[in-house]
């Protein structure tokens, strides 16, 4: 009796060891299961977190680029006879878009109000023939530049004061306030009158109420191109070569939509595409310096 009673508590004494082991094991399993799926959430959400302070991923999330011009200044961006938005930078902006894979959301406004939007956010990049200067470069990161401009003095056909950028000290001129256009015109002396577009200082140089103004020789070419009549001419030169490149607000979450940017621009300047837009809008090329 006594060894029966010693085999059965030698056998729950056993069981009582075995089943504790099991215990101890499931609960180090469930720890670590435990661990695994922390850790795995925790880098799920910085992931998450990364890509919501990317505007590049936020733009591919969406399918969307929301691309900041005027819709007044051709060749570069303007409206065809039957109201479509047409011109060089149109069709750049277009196939940037489409080498990003997403589609391209165009909002036209004034000069001023579109770089006021690129500030706050409400366009991701703004491509509307910009020219690279210290002051912009101090406040937006530029894409690699793909086009170049000359700057014209554009003066009434009978005007004749006016024969080098120097000349311009203590006349009147007429651009988009904040353009480097107007910037120019300012350090040699001028006084500069704010419009809204190349139309209305056309009128205002016509009418005389204004000496000269300052704008592309490619675009000056287009106007007299669609208005063969009009009494204008260009009395000089200025001595630079502007770049013409894309801002976009400076930031950490803003790196790899302009690194993406500078691929797209490269890739459509060594296929030919920027030479073709080129030349099909300002029958020159001007991608190249």
């Amino acid at each position: 009796m006594k060894r029966t009673l010693s085999l059965l508590m030698a056998v729950l004494m056993l069981t009582a060891v075995v089943l504790t082991g099991c215990s101890s094991g499931g609960t180090t399993s469930g720890a670590a299961s435990s661990d695994a799926s922390s850790a795995s959430s925790e880098s799920g959400s910085e992931s998450s977190a990364a890509e919501e302070n990317d505007l590049l991923a936020q733009i591919k999330e969406k399918g969307t680029i929301t691309v900041a011009m005027e819709g007044t200044w051709a060749p570069w961006t303007y409206h065809d006879a039957d109201d479509n938005l047409v011109g060089y930078d149109v069709e750049v902006a277009q196939n940037i878009a489409e080498k990003l894979g997403v589609e391209v959301n165009f909002v036209e406004g004034e000069w001023d109000g579109l770089l006021a939007g690129l500030d706050d956010g409400r366009y991701d990049i703004m491509v509307n023939g910009v020219g690279v200067t210290e002051e912009r470069a101090e406040k937006y990161n530029f894409s690699t530049p793909y086009a170049y401009n000359r700057t014209a003095v554009i003066v009434r056909g009978d005007y004749d004061e006016i024969n080098s950028m120097e000349d311009l000290e203590g006349k009147t001129t007429a651009n988009t306030i904040s353009s480097t256009y107007a910037t120019q015109a300012e350090a040699h002396g001028a006084t500069v009158t704010g419009v809204d577009d190349l139309n209305q200082t056309i009128e205002l140089l016509l009418s005389g109420r204004i000496d000269a103004t300052l704008n592309a020789e490619v675009v000056f070419a287009d106007y007299v191109k669609e208005h063969p009549e009009a009494n204008i001419k260009i009395a000089t030169f200025s001595d630079e070569v502007e770049k013409v490149a894309i801002p976009i607000r400076k930031g950490d979450d803003t790196a790899t939509l302009l690194a993406a940017v500078n691929d797209a621009l490269k890739e459509m300047s060594e296929d030919g595409t920027l030479t073709a837009l080129s030349e099909k809008y300002f029958g020159t090329d001007i991608s190249k310096e």
